[in-house]
């Protein structure tokens, strides 16, 4: 059973927008940082220039737009009440901000004092974050496997957290006390899987039916695939506590178990998208597919380079997987799911202040040509970044490819913003007018 959505639960519409429109300016300082690092962003994963694109892409860019979508997304699907969220937004916001920018200057500038302040800047505000998130899924009464798979995807953060906290006070301290590249892959796989593969998963469970009218996800798939992927995540985590030389077989094993996972992820959702009861394609239903493709080519491509130690061992190979997992995967369907979370909402709140037929429809948001460009620049954009992994020469279109695409996304944004605000100041104009002319009215019966 699917949860009940309660839009009269839904927060000020400037708490999920301060997120969206910080996301996109964040992905053109990506881009334009690849363009400027060139063939050195792409030689190896390790860096300084990857390591801070990575890190722009996964904080500033993909967990800005999660944390607005979820305090949108937990109010409405599961009914929760969200602790003063507008001063929850005015915390969280500027200091992952903050913190993403201590993290890539960190990264790129080699200063072991700003891994210090990024993991104390993410502590505080990511920790807040997570604790008005926790006190709201577990207090609701709503039920249904969305709000289970969101609390474990808040859990999936909460242990990327910690693992961060840790690597940046590593870095920091420059000490070497813990296995540093232990600790790296477990981050990661707990960012990617536990975090936003779980919410990807949890919100697909009910905005695919729904936006896209494709059928229900298989009942035994909504069950087993958030718990499966959150028992390989666990059994991954304890290679920490193991001897190198005896845990590889098993590690390797739940690796190609994860991967699998979301490979049927991906396969499923695929073969949704074409039972749809409505034959037309928007930019969303295409975003959609291009991420899943992406998400089905990366574990591909994992199971290839383990079966295949001549590719999978090539500096260049984690750059592959990295490119089809955040531009690929998850960009493609954050921006997919802004081109129908912003309409909706301008609609909502607009429809609060006037009467419905003075209000623009979903379709006039958002102008299609615009939209419909800038899909298409992100998918070239993914193109010249896969290429750029295989001929690091074309970093340069890449980057600027992938930064015009993330400026038009933003410009995008900031007219269907400019929309909201010119017909929400109409439609108070016109309610006090009319107020005014009640007024009166009561006035001369009187």
């Amino acid at each position: 059973m699917q949860p009940i959505l309660s839009f009269e639960q839904a927060p000020p519409i400037s708490v999920p927008y301060r997120f969206f429109l910080t996301a996109p300016l964040f992905g053109v300082i990506a881009g334009l940082l690849l363009a400027w690092y060139g063939a050195e962003a792409m030689s190896s994963r390790w860096s300084p220039a990857a390591l801070a694109l990575t890190h722009l892409l996964a904080v500033d860019v993909m967990l800005q737009v999660m944390c607005g979508a979820l305090l949108q997304f937990v109010a409405v699907v599961a009914g929760a009440n969200i602790w003063r969220p507008h001063l929850v937004a005015s915390v969280v916001h500027p200091m992952i901000t903050a913190g993403a920018v201590f993290l890539a200057a960190a990264f790129v500038l080699g200063l072991p004092i700003l891994f210090l302040l990024a993991g104390a800047v993410f502590a505080l505000g990511i920790g807040f974050f997570l604790t008005v998130m926790m006190l709201a899924l577990w207090r609701t009464p709503a039920r249904g496997m969305t709000v289970h798979v969101l609390r474990l995807a808040v859990f999936g953060l909460l242990v990327t957290l910690l693992l961060g906290i840790t690597l940046a006070g590593i870095l920091g301290l420059q000490t070497s006390a813990l296995p540093l590249l232990l600790l790296i892959n477990v981050h990661v796989a707990w960012g990617l899987g536990g975090w936003a593969l779980m919410l990807v998963i949890g919100v697909s469970y009910l905005v695919v039916p729904m936006f896209q009218l494709t059928p229900a996800y298989p009942e035994w798939l909504t069950r087993a695939l958030p718990f499966g992927l959150l028992l390989v995540l666990c059994l991954w985590s304890l290679q920490l506590f193991s001897p190198a030389d005896e845990a590889q077989a098993w590690q390797v094993q739940v690796a190609e178990a994860g991967m699998l996972l979301a490979g049927l992820y991906a396969i499923v959702t695929l073969i949704l998208q074409y039972q749809r009861r409505r034959r037309q394609t928007d930019v969303t239903l295409i975003l959609w597919r291009v991420a899943m493709l992406s998400l089905l080519a990366f574990s591909a491509s994992w199971l290839l380079f383990e079966a295949s130690p001549q590719f999978g061992s090539h500096a260049r190979a984690p750059l592959w997987l990295g490119v089809l997992v955040f531009p690929g995967a998850f960009l493609s369907v954050i921006i997919g799911m802004l081109y129908k979370i912003v309409p909706f909402l301008n609609w909502l709140h607009l429809q609060r202040l006037g009467e419905p037929a003075t209000m623009p429809n979903m379709k006039q948001m958002m102008p299609e040509g615009a939209v419909r460009w800038q899909m298409r620049l992100h998918i070239s954009a993914l193109a010249l970044l896969l290429m750029a992994v295989l001929w690091p020469a074309w970093a340069l279109p890449a980057g600027l490819a992938f930064a015009a695409s993330c400026l038009l996304l933003e410009w995008n944004l900031l007219g269907a913003v400019w929309l909201y605000c010119r017909v929400r100041d109409r439609a108070v104009k016109d309610r006090a007018v009319k107020d005014q002319i009640r007024a009166v009215g009561q006035d001369h019966e009187t």
